[in-house]
C-alpha cells in the first residue's frame, strides 16, 4: 500500500505531478500530444495529485491538463495557482482580490471543471495586503469555485496572517537535499497550523538526476541558466557532492531521484513533493520512490552531507530573490 498524507481533506499520495515542465521553463513545451500522453500515463501509474498554474504556458498547461484528465477529474486532487501572469510580454503579480477571481474563471474554463480543489497564490504580490487577496480566496470557497486556499514561495509570517483570515490548506516552496531555506520557518510554522508543505523542485531542477547534468548544453530559454550554482564557477563544485550522493544511493541499492525524494518526505508527516518531468520513464522512478523509506541515518548523512552553507552559489540570483517571500539565509544575502 503506497504511503498517503494529507492535503485539506483529502488524503493523497506523499508523491504528486508538478506540471511546469511541460510547458514552461526548462526549454520548448512538449508537443500536445506529447503532454497530453504523459499526463495520462501519470493517471495509470497512480498519481492522483496533479499541481497546475496560470502562468504554465500562458494557460496552455491548464487547458492540456483539463484535456487529459477528462473523466477522471473526480479521481485526482488538482491544484493550480493565480496573481503571476504576463502583461505586455512581462511577468506581473496582481494580487487584487477582482484580478484573482478573473483569474480562477479562466482557469476553470480551461481545466474543464466546476472546482479546484486547490487554488494557490502563486507569489506575493507586495502591493496588495496579504489579508485581502487571502480574502479573495475565501470568496472563491464560499461560492464553491475553490475547495482549499494555498500560498506559495512565502515567508511563516506570511503564511500566519493569511491563516488569520481563513485556514490555509498548504504552502508550496522549493525543497530539496541542496535548497534548505524552508527549515529557516515555515516548515515548522506548517507543522504547528495543520498546513501541508508541499515541496517543488524537490530533484534540486534535475542536479539529483541520475545522470550528471550539464549546464553548457541547457537550452537558450532554460530559467537554470541564470541560477547562480548552476554558474560555470559553482557547479563543478557542487558536482562534487552528487559524486557522495551516487555511492550512498548504490549502497541502499536505489536511483539517486529515489533517494533525493525519500529524504523530502523523510523531513515531516505533513510534507509532500510534486517533481516534474517531460519523460514517461521518470515518471515511473519518480513514484517509485514512495515504496521505499530512507533510514534515518542515511537521512541525517545527506543532510550533513548537503549542509546549506557547503552549497556552491545561491538559490536564485538577487533580482528572482526580490520577486519572492521566503526566508533567506545570512550568506545568501551577503552574496547579492
Amino acid at each position: 500500500m503506497l504511503e498517503r498524507r494529507r492535503l485539506g481533506d483529502a488524503r493523497i499520495h506523499a508523491i504528486g505531478l508538478g506540471c511546469m515542465n511541460v510547458s514552461h521553463a526548462y526549454g520548448p513545451a512538449l508537443p500536445e500530444d506529447s503532454a497530453i500522453d504523459l499526463f495520462r500515463h501519470a493517471l495509470d501509474l497512480g498519481y492522483d495529485f496533479f499541481d497546475t498554474a496560470t502562468i504554465y504556458g500562458l494557460g496552455g498547461n491548464e487547458t492540456l491538463l483539463g484535456r487529459a484528465l477528462g473523466p477522471r477529474r473526480a479521481n485526482i486532487f488538482l491544484a493550480s495557482k493565480c496573481v503571476m501572469g504576463m502583461r505586455d510580454g512581462k511577468r506581473v503579480l496582481d494580487g487584487r482580490p477582482e484580478h484573482l477571481k478573473a483569474q480562477c474563471e479562466a482557469s476553470l474554463r480551461r481545466l474543464g471543471t466546476d472546482v479546484i480543489d486547490l487554488y494557490y497564490m502563486h507569489r506575493l504580490d507586495r502591493k496588495v495586503p496579504i489579508e485581502d487577496s487571502v480574502g479573495a480566496l475565501a470568496d472563491l470557497v464560499a461560492a464553491g469555485k475553490i475547495r482549499h486556499i494555498g500560498l506559495s514561495e512565502m515567508s511563516a509570517a506570511t503564511l500566519r496572517r493569511a491563516a488569520a483570515v481563513h485556514p490555509i490548506a498548504a504552502m508550496q516552496s522549493e525543497y530539496s537535499l541542496w535548497t534548505r531555506n524552508p527549515e529557516l520557518g515555515v516548515l515548522d510554522a506548517c507543522a504547528e497550523l495543520g498546513v501541508t508543505f508541499v515541496a517543488f523542485s524537490p530533484v534540486g531542477r534535475g542536479f539529483f538526476a541520475d545522470a550528471a547534468l550539464r549546464p553548457e548544453t541547457f537550452h537558450e530559454g532554460d530559467l537554470r541558466r541564470g541560477m547562480p550554482r548552476f554558474a560555470p564557477d559553482n557547479y563543478p563544485k557542487n558536482l562534487a557532492r552528487l559524486e557522495a550522493t551516487r555511492q550512498i544511493a548504490v549502497e541502499l541499492g536505489c536511483s539517486i531521484p529515489e533517494l533525493a525524494l525519500g529524504w523530502v518526505l523523510a523531513q515531516g508527516e505533513h510534507v509532500v513533493a510534486i517533481p516534474g518531468t517531460t519523460r514517461i520513464d521518470h515518471l515511473a522512478q519518480n513514484f517509485r520512490a514512495l515504496e521505499r523509506a530512507i533510514p534515518a541515518a542515511t537521512v541525517a548523512r545527506l543532510g550533513e552531507l548537503f549542509a546549506p552553507e557547503a552549497i556552491a552559489g545561491n538559490r536564485y540570483s538577487a533580482a528572482m530573490q526580490q520577486s519572492i517571500d521566503t526566508e533567506c539565509f545570512d550568506f545568501e544575502r551577503a552574496g547579492e
